[in-house]
C-alpha cells in the first residue's frame, strides 16, 4: 500500500505498543498506537485496514465504522452470513465504505481471465476446477484454532468460491461439501466442494495439510483457460494465463503474460480512490455476503450429507 499513488499509511496499531513501535520503525510508519481503540480515536485517520484473525474481522470493523472510518477488511469478511450482514447494516447506518480484501478480484490476470471467458473465444464456460493447499501443523497458528475462525475453507477455500462466482457471474443454486477435521484441533484440514451454478459446475479441494500447490482451470465448450498462480501471485515477475483451444487439446494455443504488478498495491489504491472520489468499492459488500452464504452452505452440507442451498 505504501507504494501506491492513492494510499498513505500513516499509523500502525497493536495491543502491544512496543511491538507496534518495532514494526513501525521497520516500515517507516510515522504514528504508533498501543491499542486499536487509540487508532480509531485519531481524527486524522480516514480508513483502516483490518488484517486481524478471522474472529476479529467483524467486531473491529464495526468499531471502525462507528468511529467514522472506512474499512478494508481481510477475507473472510466474517465467520458467517449473519456476521457479514452486520457489516452491511453498519455501512448503511454510518455511510462509510466497507470492502472485503479479496486482492485477487482486482489483479489484472483475473480481469483478463474473466474478459476471456466472456468474450466467447473459448466458448461457453461450463466447469471450473481448483486445488489450493499448503502444510501447517503449528498448534499456535491462528489457522489451526477453531475459536479464531481457523481451518482450510475459511483461510483459502474462500478464494475458489469467490472466483468461481466471479467467473460464472452467477450464484450457485446448491452446494455439496466434504470436510475432514484435524483430530487435535477440530479445524477442517481437507475440504472439497461442488458448486452447482445455473450455467455449469465448479469443484475445488483446499487443504492446510497437503504439499503447497495452487492452480485454477476453466473448461469451456471450445477450449479452456488455466491460471498458473491464481492466488499468491508474485510481485517480482509476470504472471501467465494458458489458453487452450479445441484445435489441439494437448497444446497451449496462447500464453498471455500479465506484466509484473503487486495485487496488494492495486487493491489499496482502488479502495483509497473510492474513498477519495466517493464512488463504489471495487468489490461490493453484497458480494461478500453472498460468498459467505456459499461457505455456510458448504459447512452445512458436510454436516447433513445433503445438497444445501446458499441463503
Amino acid at each position: 500500500m505504501q507504494r501506491g499513488d492513492w494510499s498513505e499509511v500513516v499509523g500502525l496499531a497493536s495491543r502491544d505498543r512496543g511491538r507496534a513501535e518495532r514494526f513501525a520503525r521497520a516500515l517507516e510508519v510515522p504514528k504508533v498506537y498501543g491499542s486499536y481503540e487509540e487508532l480509531l480515536a485519531d481524527p486524522d485517520i480516514e480508513a483502516v485496514y483490518n488484517p486481524l484473525p478471522n474472529h476479529l474481522h467483524v467486531p473491529l470493523s464495526l468499531k471502525a465504522a462507528e468511529a467514522g472510518k472506512h474499512v478494508l477488511c481481510e477475507k473472510p469478511v466474517g465467520l458467517s452470513v449473519a456476521e457479514a450482514k452486520e457489516l452491511l447494516a453498519a455501512r448503511e447506518r454510518t455511510g462509510v465504505l466497507i470492502q472485503e480484501a479479496f486482492m485477487v478480484r482486482t489483479h489484472p490476470q483475473w480481469l483478463k481471465t474473466v474478459e476471456l471467458l466472456r468474450s466467447g473465444r473459448v466458448g461457453r464456460l461450463r466447469a471450473v476446477n481448483c486445488v489450493f493447499s499448503y502444510f501447517n501443523r503449528d498448534a499456535a497458528n491462528i489457522r489451526n484454532r477453531p475459536e479464531m475462525g481457523g481451518g482450510a475453507l475459511m483461510d483459502i477455500g474462500c478464494y475458489p468460491v469467490n472466483l468461481a462466482r466471479f467467473a460464472f457471474g452467477e450464484e450457485p443454486r446448491r452446494v455439496s461439501g466434504l470436510v475432514e477435521r484435524d483430530p487435535d484441533w477440530n479445524v477442517d484440514r481437507l475440504t472439497s466442494a461442488v458448486l452447482d451454478f445455473p450455467s455449469g459446475h465448479a469443484t475445488f479441494t483446499c487443504s492446510t495439510q497437503l504439499a503447497p500447490y495452487q492452480r485454477m482451470q476453466f473448461f469451456c465448450t471450445r477450449g479452456r483457460v488455466e491460471v498458473e498462480r491464481p492466488f499468491n501471485s508474485p510481485n517480482d515477475r509476470p504472471t501467465r494465463l494458458l489458453v487452450y483451444d479445441d484445435s489441439d487439446a494437448s497444446g497451449v494455443a496462447e500464453v498471455i503474460e500479465i506484466p509484473t504488478c503487486d495485487q496488494y498495491t492495486i487493491q489499496g489504491d482502488l479502495f483509497s480512490r473510492a474513498v477519495r472520489e466517493g464512488t463504489e468499492t471495487p468489490l461490493p459488500l453484497e458480494d461478500s455476503v453472498n460468498n459467505m452464504a456459499t461457505i455456510d452452505a458448504i459447512f452445512r452440507s458436510a454436516e447433513t450429507g445433503r445438497w444445501e442451498e446458499p441463503r
